[in-house]
């Protein structure tokens, strides 16, 4: 399998800021990668650093004004299994600012006790995307789990954070995770969930806007602060551009009945 992936993103800042992109494959691929940074018609140096679970953010400076940012990548086969971190059942099972599972343990008990497994992993993701209506535009970027919820409509962040906040309930470690997705319409940066069970991460994605089998990782968290594409430091940053695309050679079907792992 050969996935393409690349993201044009341009920006301007109020000031002096520092920038960090996670927009970069995660570690583990075998990818020919370019990642370039511009500011008046110059280059901006930049640095990559690594964050948990092989999210690579690339550093950046920039000054007052407008600033461009391009990535690419060609990744081959699939990616090297993520090592486990026997702290991540235990980071994972917490609440967090977006995914707040105290508060849905309540109903997440009436909906889905008794379940377990895949059934329940599949239970969860289907319930999910049932019960909420996929609406661009439709939520604010501080929107959590709980307010998705009440709202029952939300983009893919949404369905995310509220399947990650309902299996934690119940004693599932779930994580969020930014991906590049072949296949996506609109294209854009996608986020799924992903539930540990019997030793694997294994990916739930209740929008079923692409096939799981072809998504490519980027950034992996407890919830969207930590995988946003763009943080910044130091100034107020304003963004004027945002392309991205992804493509694989060959989209394969989707079985939503299937356990499948981020590859």
């Amino acid at each position: 399998m050969q996935r393409d992936v690349s993201a044009r993103i341009g920006i301007t800042s109020s000031g002096t800021a520092r920038l960090a992109f996670a927009i970069g494959v995660a570690a583990g691929y075998d990818a020919d990668e370019r990642f370039e940074a511009t500011q008046g018609g110059r280059p901006l140096d930049f640095t990559i650093v690594e964050d948990l679970h092989g999210t690579r953010l690339h550093l950046v400076d920039v000054e007052e004004g407008s600033a461009e940012f391009a990535y690419s990548a060609t990744v081959r086969g699939t990616a090297t299994p993520l090592p486990l971190d026997p702290l991540d059942d235990w980071r994972y099972l917490r609440p967090s600012r977006y995914s707040e599972s105290d508060i849905l343990r309540p109903m997440a008990l009436a909906e889905f006790g008794g379940l377990e497994g895949p059934e329940l992993l599949n239970a969860v993701g289907s319930w999910v995307g049932t019960k909420l209506a996929y609406r661009s535009g439709s939520s604010l970027p501080t929107d959590s789990a709980v307010r998705t919820l009440l709202n029952r409509e939300g983009v893919c962040r949404d369905f995310a954070h509220l399947v990650v906040g309902l299996l934690r309930a119940i004693d599932v470690p779930a994580r969020v995770v930014g991906v590049y997705a072949p296949g996506l319409d609109p294209m854009d940066f996608h986020a799924v969930a992903e539930a540990h069970l019997a030793g694997q991460w294994h990916v739930i994605d209740a929008t079923a806007l692409a096939p799981r089998a072809s998504l490519v990782r980027i950034a992996t968290g407890r919830d969207a602060a930590d995988i946003a594409f763009l943080t910044s430091h130091g100034a107020d940053i304003t963004l004027s551009e945002l392309t991205v695309m992804a493509t694989v050679d060959e989209l394969p079907a989707d079985d939503m009945d299937r356990l499948v792992v981020i590859q």
